[in-house]
């Protein structure tokens, strides 16, 4: 029998710039939990994508003097490549300007919207920040600038398409409130509810033909307008299971899934969270049930830019000091609520101390261990081993803490359920000493016994950390299980899982 559906989103990026960090957070993040889901006997569909028919697209392609499509076409081929270096298992991707899905799925959307009378035309004068492509009022700008780029707004007056988001209000604080749109963690919950009690205004959702340059997707019945970027970009959610012909793939991973899980940054939460819901009531489609919200990265205390401020690049990074190496850093530093500040040095100590010393010490001395004193062959014994209480219970509890904390979109404490049962298998073997015991057993049946139970103990500790391990670090997770896999009923010879990063080599990207 089949499990549920889970539909799992990331944001999908401008690509005025190539990739940085912050987009490969995103994406493990996302990664990790299909991985997980599918563990769990779910079908699960893993998509990202580029959004292509942005003004920020259009300024960068003429600055770097450059058609929009080529400039377009190179920046996403660069994000859409992030998929090897950072380990990713993604099953879809779409183009915005390029996948034969999208323009059809959004005039759909569009249109659906206009017969439940939510679009209407007006003239409008507003401050329009064009690098989060968004309308401010006065009272959101700090200083006169955009409160995420920290930018001089630009005054904008002309006739645009509107949504009439304030319709929506009511319900939108009903879904929310009541839990049907799950938003994590609650701080990011409880902002979209004190946004929405502040009332809502309907937004713009076109430009027109000469303010976009020509570029992005014509309003059906109005050319003259385009589409606005946001309303575009969104939709691709719905386009890429082919909403625009009512494709079954749209009724499988959006109508009848049972978790449909959008991963966004804090910077475009209302966006997500407001804007795109009261889109689908109004078209009426089913409502996401997750937005999972993340902080930034900074640089000194800076968010990671592609085009202004600092910058890391995740392939140099990841190529430098391996896919592992990243992906453990994200997990684990990053906190479930507020920033977190990227340097090598802490990349590399934390690749050091826990993967190097950590992990690929222990399996070392565990399969070296049964090599040197059972011949490869692991003993099979059924009784608990002195003193392994701690270890025991630490794979013990792991699935259910794990699972409790991805729940809660919490990849730190995660991945402390899967690093306790490393710290714990290390602490046994120093507390039990199995080369004492190697050393006795030959005149002592007793001490034989134990180092019998003390092995046995410790290659199923490995195998559970193998199989807990999985959906953050696939790779080390897959080595760990073919070093703790008997061929004939002997393990493999013992090989490092890792090599020490070591501080000579810190002296990348972000240092």
């Amino acid at each position: 029998m089949s499990g549920p559906h889970t539909y799992v989103t990331t944001t999908i990026p401008y690509v005025n710039a190539r990739p940085h960090l912050g987009h490969a957070l995103e994406l493990v993040q996302a990664d990790v939990l299909a991985r997980y889901r599918r563990s769990r006997g779910d079908q699960v569909r893993f998509q990202t994508g580029t959004d292509d028919n942005s003004l920020k697209n259009v300024l960068a392609a003429e600055a770097a003097g450059l058609p929009v499509q080529e400039l377009v076409d190179r920046n996403a081929a660069a994000f859409i490549a992030l998929g090897e270096p950072l380990g990713l298992s993604v099953d879809d991707v779409i183009r915005t300007s390029r996948d034969p899905r999208h323009r059809p799925g959004v005039e759909r959307f569009w249109r659906a919207c206009a017969e439940a009378g939510d679009l209407y035309r007006r003239h409008y004068e507003g401050l329009y920040c064009v690098g989060c492509e968004q309308f401010y009022s006065p009272a959101e700008l700090r200083e006169g600038r955009c409160p995420e780029h920290g930018t001089v707004p630009e005054q904008v007056a002309e006739e645009n398409w509107f949504f009439r988001l304030s319709r929506y209000a009511g319900q939108l604080t009903d879904v929310i409130g009541s839990g049907q749109l799950r938003i994590e963690p609650a701080e990011r919950r409880n902002e979209v509810l004190g946004f929405l009690r502040g009332g809502l205004e309907d937004f713009s959702v076109s430009r027109s033909v000469a303010r976009a340059h020509g570029w992005g997707i014509p309003v059906p019945g109005d050319p003259g307008q385009v589409i606005y970027v946001w309303w575009d970009a969104l939709g691709n959610y719905i386009t890429a299971l082919g909403f625009g012909d009512g494709d079954a793939d749209y009724q499988r991973w959006w109508a009848g899934s049972s978790r449909r899980i959008h991963l966004v940054g804090k910077g475009v939460l209302r966006f997500h969270a407001v804007y795109w819901p009261a889109m689908l009531l109004s078209a009426r489609q089913s409502l996401p049930t997750d937005i999972l919200v993340h902080d930034y990265l900074t640089i000194g205390g800076q968010k990671i830019s592609k085009s202004s401020g600092p910058t890391v690049d995740p392939a140099e990074v990841a190529g430098a000091y391996g896919t592992d190496a990243v992906r453990w850093w994200l997990l684990r530093e990053v906190p479930r609520v507020g920033d977190a500040d990227f340097t090598i040095e802490r990349l590399t100590a934390r690749a050091d101390t826990e993967l190097a010393n950590g992990v690929g010490n222990l399996v070392n001395r565990v399969v070296s261990m049964i090599h040197r004193y059972r011949g490869g062959f692991p003993p099979d014994s059924g009784h608990l081993a002195p003193g392994s209480e701690e270890l025991t219970a630490a794979c013990r509890r792991a699935p259910e803490l794990i699972e409790t904390a991805l729940a809660r979109f919490d990849f730190r404490r995660a991945t402390t359920a899967v690093w306790a049962i490393a710290e714990a298998a290390n602490r046994y073997i120093n507390h039990v000493q199995p080369w004492h015991l190697a050393g006795a057993e030959r005149g002592d049946a007793n001490a034989a016994h134990q180092l019998d139970s003390v092995l046995a103990t410790l290659i199923q500790a490995l195998r559970a950390l193998g199989d807990n391990l999985a959906p953050f670090l696939p790779g080390t997770a897959a080595r760990i299980t073919r070093q703790c896999t008997a061929s004939n009923g002997r393990l493999p010879d013992p090989r490092p899982l890792f090599e020490r990063i070591g501080a000579a080599r810190a002296t990348g990207p972000g240092r």
